[in-house]
């Protein structure tokens, strides 16, 4: 139980830095964003990695034009450019994954979490001579799609025109009952018991819930493609048990006989998961070196 505690606050900052979706800020054709002054410097120390805002796919952010990260990988401050998750990057050799930098740099004005992103992809290639390229690929995936046709499960709404999201704190009008998270996230919530996870949702396209589904706390261990046919915008609440600790002794674990993962997400959202292969972006490094000096 006490793993399970812990889990769902590690889910709970996955998710965080999860919530708002693919990348919403892009520049004209031709044109690079790029930081005003960086510093990047191997970091050999001992001490934990951290950085100003999270680094993973979603939108959590400071606003701001500095950016500051330490003793991060290089593979991190990748993942955070091209808006990554945990998926493989072939092609990378084992410095990426061992050597750690800080980086700092700053930017005029109040950039997005999404052009800086853009800014570190030119720092990334300026200082580490960084060339990668994208490939369609096919690869396992599995297919999001209704369980029973014409059919949704009684914890998906469709999102209430009379809700306007006027105002960011608004709770939902659809007829679940929500916190007042704002319109277009998803983010966790506390449970109703111990052991286990919830996830909610306001003004989100199927395709935003597919798309929050691979992580280690749901299960799910490849990318979801959404296949349900629905359009338009949903509020939803999704809890199930989540799984045991096998390292801990029986006896102290609490037995929860709350649906697993797969059973709520077809109990109260009327979807399941359909194994398959499909196409995949994939991000492939041709090139790399270590950075130069500043």
């Amino acid at each position: 139980m006490l793993r399970s505690r812990g889990l769902w606050l590690v889910f709970m900052v996955f998710v965080l830095g999860c919530v708002a979706g693919a990348l919403s800020a892009q520049t004209p054709a031709g044109v690079t964003m790029a930081f005003d002054v960086a510093s990047v410097k191997p970091d050999m120390s001992e001490a934990p990695a951290s950085s100003r805002f999270p680094l993973g796919p979603g939108d959590g952010y400071a606003p701001g034009g500095f950016f500051s990260a330490t003793n991060q990988p290089l593979v991190v401050y990748l993942r955070f450019a091209y808006k990554l998750g945990q998926s493989d990057l072939p092609g990378l050799p084992a410095w990426v994954y061992n050597e750690r930098f800080d980086i700092e740099a700053r930017a005029q004005g109040s950039p997005t979490k999404d052009h800086m992103r853009l800014m570190m992809q030119s720092l990334l290639a300026d200082r580490f001579k960084l060339i990668v390229h994208t490939e369609r690929q096919t690869k396992p995936v599995f297919n999001l799609v209704v369980a029973k046709a014409g059919k949704t499960g009684p914890q998906l709404h469709a999102h209430s025109e009379n809700d306007s999201c006027s105002t960011a704190s608004a709770p939902s009008t659809s007829g679940l009952q929500l916190p007042p998270i704002p319109c277009g996230s998803i983010g966790p919530i506390p449970a109703s018991a111990s052991g286990r996870g919830r996830l909610v949702g306001r003004a989100v396209t199927t395709g935003r819930i597919a798309g929050v589904l691979m992580n280690p706390f749901t299960g799910v261990d490849r990318p979801v493609l959404d296949r349900t046919g629905l359009t338009g915008t949903f509020d939803f609440s999704l809890e199930w048990s989540l799984a045991p600790d096998s390292a801990q002794p029986l006896g102290s674990q609490t037995e929860d006989t709350g649906p697993t993962f797969l059973e709520a997400l077809q109990q109260q959202l009327g979807f399941r998961l359909k194994s398959t292969k499909g196409p995949v972006d994939v991000l492939v490094m041709d090139h790399v070196e270590h950075p130069t000096e500043n």
